[in-house]
């Protein structure tokens, strides 16, 4: 299994890339409008997650700039009518924060934004995710080149998180608002200057 590619850009077309690693191998990558709109040209060295798929006839790759757009990835797919090109439209369509929003909410309107999902899928998608998506990570991205480095602790982050839930929060609002406050903060806060920085995410 492949869990990351490391390298260049060595081309880019709607909906794939060609990501060229040491030795001059070359991968193809599907991925996200988002994702391929956030990658810098060569010489510059990205890092992207990935995600296979084997079926008899093909190994596709898939590729994510952050952890929480390949976990929403792995659970919009378990969502019978969502494969992987669909998956990667609602992916196009919605950041993983509004997508972590619109479950919550039941924004079919929302989901329907996205190509391949008429109505009946949205409203499955909201319906079987609702319970599901609180148990995603907070979308801290990973690392290099388009991955900006996480800007808290995870221990800081699970303590926010468990602060903002006790008082009264739903899961994924809470998520969204620390993982805006604690980029805009950076430099690792505590805990005690990321919930009030939170609360004023939420407030907006």
């Amino acid at each position: 299994m492949i869990g990351f590619l490391r390298g260049v850009v060595e081309s880019q077309d709607d909906g794939h890339c060609i990501i060229e690693t040491t030795g001059g191998v070359g991968y193809l990558v599907q991925a996200s409008s988002r994702t391929l709109s956030a990658l810098p040209p060569a010489p510059a060295v990205i890092r992207l997650l990935i995600e296979t798929f084997v079926r008899e006839d093909a190994i596709t790759l898939y590729g994510f700039a952050t952890a929480a757009e390949r976990a929403w990835f792995r659970l919009l797919t378990t969502v019978q009518g969502v494969g992987p090109k669909v998956a990667l439209s609602i992916l196009s369509a919605l950041s993983s924060d509004e997508l972590s929003l619109a479950i919550a909410a039941g924004d079919r309107t929302a989901l329907g934004r996205a190509s391949g999902v008429g109505p009946k899928l949205a409203a499955r998608l909201a319906l079987e995710l609702k319970e599901k998506a609180g148990s995603l990570p907070l979308p801290i991205a990973l690392a290099d080149g388009i991955i900006a480095p996480a800007a808290a602790p995870g221990g800081v982050l699970d303590d926010a998180l468990s602060a903002l839930l006790n008082l009264g929060y739903r899961r994924p609002e809470a998520q969204a608002a620390l993982n805006r406050a604690a980029a805009k903060l950076g430099d690792a806060p505590d805990v005690a200057t990321l919930i009030p920085a939170a609360l004023r995410e939420l407030a907006k």
